[in-house]
């Protein structure tokens, strides 16, 4: 038995696909090729993607084809094993592979104006298509001989045609009709009629009009680039008995220190070790505020150093960075198909074919039932099917998808795909997890109570003083506040803990306390009745107690409670001014915490005290409203984020890219209202160009079937309109 070989993935760039149709030509010519599975071709992002069985089919074999169907290879990226459904995971195994080398290029290569009519091959055969239109009139003016005008007519539909008669006899061979095919039998059914000019004049109205829209598109995709090419390719590491040596990224390894000075970009994901700085996170979060970093904060790649020097201690390697997934996630969610634009490829699959059959009865019985002559009618249907090539429709929608998702990324907000940006326009309901996604996930000191014996500043220097050795989240928020006030910390003699009660630590000849009722039961320190009432106020504002004492009595209380994010109150307000029918907090915590949290918010409903299943079954109680969005920090909310029309993570990025249909990386809730806006509009601007093309190709097939416009006026329409929903569409891209 012959072992089958493996797979090997090819990635590359294509060029010179003018519209949708194009892609779907690349993907069945290649599918005509052995050995090859799973090919995806993305007109938007020009690029394709496919798994192939070396024994069977070689790379060279790839290329040819593609140039054979008329397109080039704008860029191409070494094969790589395929892999699984994991974020980056062929990244790994070939770390040499990653988003430099696609954006690098793309930066590099993109012309500007005047390069790019002077360089483009496309646009030189414009040109040259043009000049010979300008001097077949010219010619034809001066009543020169007729050969002499039909020659410079020639030249210009050979110049410009070429390219075009190739790609449309390709899909004439592929049993299939793009705009290319009907365009080539419209030009030469106009020079079998005798109307040169006409011909000359449709190919160079085709072509100027396919370069300007891969122009503009060019454009757009260069800034989406660019939103991705932001990690230096060098980092200053520590290496040799600390000497500072300059490398490139893809040599360092997880654990070495990287040296990062004012004005640097961070290099690679790590945890500070030395210094403090600001640092610039917006490429990242899309926050415009600096964020002070110091010992033990986390840095991401990408992001700029301002001010002090940093040491950092690498935690991920250059392809599996933070920018290095979201570079992987915008791809992927460019190369989706939302539901729109699924439904416009089904019916422009339909409805090319129904056309061009249209096309031949037009000719054949156009004659028969008004007695015209055949060219008439011939005419007539060349000019029918000029304007049936669908280009225009199937454009609409990736134009759109493409450009909302830049715009999102520019913001911070990472869609996985053209579904989740449909599906957040349509949102009635919210859930909202409350640990980690409406509070910050960490205790904060809200009040320290003096007894009176004590000031609360002393209070608080005890209850510091004791905590400073524990790792407890409450001690550290203890700590964290003395530290804020500028007091002075000392260490105990000696320290106690007692697990799940508090601490003892010993100062001179006193021993002091700190921690919950029981350790004060157990230490038989009486608390008296005003001092319980005390305690249950204090839970009842769901907030947690932790008591400070010494073996003389209770000397204070310290309250603590997870805090609001700052901008939670915020974006509720703006959620619930966008219409949205219920917005509703789940969470495991206490009822009473739960309502002082939704009263602080303004959220009239609050379901507490919830096991994960629970929430699962709040979220499908929910759907009756309509469709319904789940926010959550991505750890425990699974089984909610998934039973959700649509889940937006926070927090924790790593396991957020992993889990979420929409990722907020910054972490800022008030970007829910910007995601849910932006999907309204990218929905209206998908619609208004399916509508616009769609009245634009019926309403010029009614005029090409009577005689009322020519193919002149049919190539103008169909190129005008297919700009005009592309000029639409990229629109989004400076959604603010």
């Amino acid at each position: 038995m012959t072992a089958t070989s493996p797979l090997k993935t090819l990635q590359t760039k294509i060029g010179g696909m003018d519209c949708g149709s194009c892609a779907k030509t690349v993907e069945a010519g290649l599918q005509k090729l052995p050995g090859i599975t799973d090919i995806n071709v993305v007109f938007a992002t020009e690029s394709l993607r496919l798994n192939y069985d070396p024994q069977q089919v070689s790379e060279k074999a790839i290329f040819d084809r593609i140039k054979t169907l008329g397109y080039t290879i704008e860029q191409h990226t070494a094969t790589i094993p395929p892999s699984e459904d994991s974020c980056c995971s062929h990244e790994h195994e070939h770390p040499h592979h990653h988003q430099h080398s696609t954006v690098e290029k793309t930066q590099k290569t993109n012309p500007t104006n005047w390069e790019f009519w002077i360089r483009n091959r496309r646009a030189q055969a414009v040109i040259l298509a043009g000049l010979g239109l300008v001097l077949g009139l010219l010619t034809q003016h001066l009543a020169l001989p007729i050969w002499l005008s039909r020659g410079f007519y020639g030249i210009g539909i050979i110049v410009a045609g070429f390219a075009i008669a190739r790609a449309g006899l390709m899909e004439l061979r592929l049993w299939r009709a793009d705009m290319n095919l009907l365009m080539t039998i419209s030009v030469i059914g106009a020079v079998i009629l005798g109307d040169w000019f006409e011909g000359a004049l449709v190919v160079f109205l085709f072509s100027l009009g396919t370069t300007l829209q891969t122009f503009t598109f060019s454009r757009t995709r260069s800034a989406i680039a660019s939103l991705m090419d932001i990690t230096p390719p060098t980092a200053t590491v520590k290496r040799d008995n600390n000497h500072e040596v300059t490398v490139r990224v893809e040599e360092i390894q997880v654990g070495e220190i990287l040296t990062i000075r004012p004005g640097q970009k961070v290099a690679l994901d790590g945890i500070v070790v030395s210094g403090n700085s600001a640092i610039d996170q917006s490429p990242i979060t899309g926050e415009s505020i600096p964020e002070d970093k110091q010992k033990g904060d986390r840095v991401f790649a990408g992001t700029l150093n301002q001010t002090g020097f940093l040491e950092v201690q690498v935690t991920h390697i250059s392809s599996d960075t933070t920018v290095a997934k979201i570079v992987h996630l915008v791809e992927s969610a460019q190369s989706s198909r939302a539901p729109t634009q699924q439904w416009v490829d089904k019916f422009a699959e339909i409805y090319t074919p129904i056309v061009i059959v249209s096309a031949i009865a037009l000719t054949v019985i156009g004659p028969l039932i008004f007695a015209q002559p055949f060219n008439v009618w011939f005419y007539r249907s060349l000019v029918m099917l000029v304007i049936a090539c669908p280009c225009a429709l199937v454009i609409s929608t990736p134009v759109s998808i493409v450009s909302a998702i830049g715009a999102a990324t520019s913001q911070g907000i990472l869609f996985k795909g053209g579904n989740g940006l449909e599906t957040a326009g349509k949102l009635q309901s919210i859930a909202f997890d409350k640990t980690g996604t409406l509070t910050q996930g960490k205790p904060t000191v809200k009040k320290v109570y003096d007894l009176g014996e004590l000031s609360a500043n002393a209070v608080l220097l005890i209850g510091a003083c004791l905590e400073r050795r524990s790792e407890h989240p409450l001690a550290k928020a203890i700590v964290a506040q003395a530290e804020a006030e500028g007091i002075e910390l000392e260490t105990p003699e000696s320290f106690t803990a007692y697990p799940g009660k508090g601490i003892s630590g010993k100062f001179g000849n006193n021993l002091y306390f700190a921690g919950n009722r029981r350790l004060f039961a157990d230490q038989n320190i009486a608390l008296s009745a005003s001092i319980l009432s005390l305690l249950d106020d204090i839970e009842k504002l769901g907030q947690t107690p932790v008591l400070v004492g010494s073996n003389r009595g209770l000397l204070g209380i310290i309250a603590l409670a997870d805090g609001l994010r700052l901008e939670a109150g915020e974006a509720v307000h703006s959620l619930k001014q966008m219409g949205l029918k219920r917005l509703v907090m789940l969470t495991g915590d206490r009822t009473f915490v739960a309502a002082q949290i939704a009263e602080q918010l303004n959220l009239s409903e609050y379901k507490a005290e919830l096991l994960p299943e629970d929430k699962l079954q709040e979220i499908q109680a929910l759907r009756k409203f309509g469709t319904v969005g789940m926010v959550g920090d991505g750890i425990n909310d699974a089984p909610a984020l998934a039973a959700a029309d649509i889940s937006f993570a926070v927090g924790g990025i790593d396991i957020a890219l992993e889990t979420a249909d929409v990722v907020l990386v910054g972490s800022d809730l008030r970007k829910l209202a910007y995601a849910v806006d932006l999907s309204r509009r990218t929905v209206s601007v998908i619609q208004q160009n399916v509508i616009f093309s769609i009245v634009t190709k019926a309403l010029f097939l009614l005029l090409g079937t009577f005689g009322f416009v020519g193919l002149a006026v049919a190539v103008l329409a169909d190129t005008g309109t297919s700009l005009i929903v592309t000029a639409n569409g990229m629109r989004l891209f400076r959604s603010k």
